[in-house]
């Protein structure tokens, strides 16, 4: 049988900034020293703040947690090139982009601690609730978007998963919505090689995830996703195409999950010692301070101050985090739905035993 080529469909891949603090200069984002510098605080607070929660759910003072470290530059490049009106949908591991987005630590500490209030967003802060279930965010993220382009709104949502999502019918259908109607909104895939304890090559056959973005009529991409600066560029670029009317963008972030996929989880039984080495090498928060170590912007007594100050500011984050009231145990059932069903009357009375 002879086909005929109804076109070709190359994925471009992007890194900036490689292993070791190395940079292509024609491919460097137009930011200035002082952008630099604080996209590495933000990902420097990032990373702190994941090794005290770490610390604080061995100690049972937080419940399971999932741990961000690896992916700090997928999350603050992107969320560093969106614009204060832009809303951002997580899922249940962008610690990172809350940070860089102003939620306060306590907040994201008081919700892994078991107390939904730390999913109460304040006011300004264009972050929607963690999202538990896997890919739910999406189709609610290509909702947001619609409503934006219906009210004319010159704004963009990204939408944050992982690459497990990407084998649930919520990504699919996303995807195809917001390509048919060309929905200001950003598809950010944190590929970190495993869902839970299923590698990538067992959840698909495709050479990249980014290529998935063809079969609904728009972009995708793949950058390099600890490199803080071409995740910032690769993001920057589907922001301003998406706000004059280019429609969606797909960017797959190839990172890797250094830690364990939650605090419930045992890493070790699945993937191999040398594999998590290799990647360690790869850190994307070493590689930007060794970028600005070689470019003269920050001195070793700057980063010692800055290390000083970020462990103060997440001390003081545990500390408003335990000193928050704490919540009153009928809450779990007064506040499920708007009036008290039987049945939840009956429990609530039964826990008071």
């Amino acid at each position: 049988m002879v086909y005929r080529q109804r076109g070709s469909f190359p994925v471009n891949y992007l890194q900036v900034l490689d292993e070791n603090g190395r940079c292509d200069e024609k491919l460097l984002p137009q930011l200035g020293a002082e952008d630099l510098k604080r996209m590495y605080e933000l990902m420097f607070r990032a990373r702190l703040f994941d090794e005290t929660a770490l610390k604080l759910q061995r100690e049972g003072r937080i419940g399971t947690y999932a741990s961000i470290r690896g992916q700090e530059a997928a999350q603050v490049g992107s969320a560093y090139a969106m614009q204060k009106d832009d809303w951002a949908f997580p899922s249940f591991r962008e610690h990172g982009v809350y940070i860089a987005r102003g939620l306060p630590m306590e907040l994201i500490l008081a919700y892994w601690g078991g107390d939904e209030r730390g999913n109460k967003i304040p006011e300004g802060v264009n972050v929607f609730t963690v999202s538990i279930p896997v890919s739910t965010q999406i189709p609610h993220a290509v909702g947001f978007a619609w409503g934006m382009k219906l009210r004319g709104e010159n704004s963009a949502v990204i939408a944050y998963f992982g690459d497990g999502a990407t084998s649930k019918g919520d990504f699919h259908e996303a995807l195809n919505f917001a390509g048919v109607f060309k929905l200001p909104v950003v598809f950010m895939c944190q590929n970190n090689q495993y869902a839970i304890s299923l590698p990538l090559k067992r959840q698909t056959a495709a050479q990249t995830i980014a290529q998935k973005a063809i079969a609904y009529g728009f972009e995708g991409v793949q950058v390099d996703g600890n490199d803080v600066l071409g995740v910032y560029r690769a993001t920057r670029y589907a922001l301003d195409k998406t706000r004059n009317g280019g429609g969606p963008t797909l960017i797959e972030c190839v990172t890797y999950r250094i830690e364990h996929h939650t605090t419930a989880d045992d890493s070790g039984r699945y993937r191999s010692k040398e594999e998590v080495d290799a990647w360690k090498a790869k850190d994307p928060v070493d590689r930007l301070r060794k970028y600005l170590r070689d470019k003269g912007m920050m001195t070793s007594e700057e980063e010692a101050k800055l290390l000083q100050m970020l462990q103060a500011q997440v001390a003081a984050a545990v500390e408003a985090y335990e000193q928050m009231p704490k919540p009153k145990p009928d809450d779990m059932f007064t506040y499920t739905y708007a009036a008290l069903t039987p049945q939840l009357k009956e429990q609530m009375e039964s826990s008071r035993k």
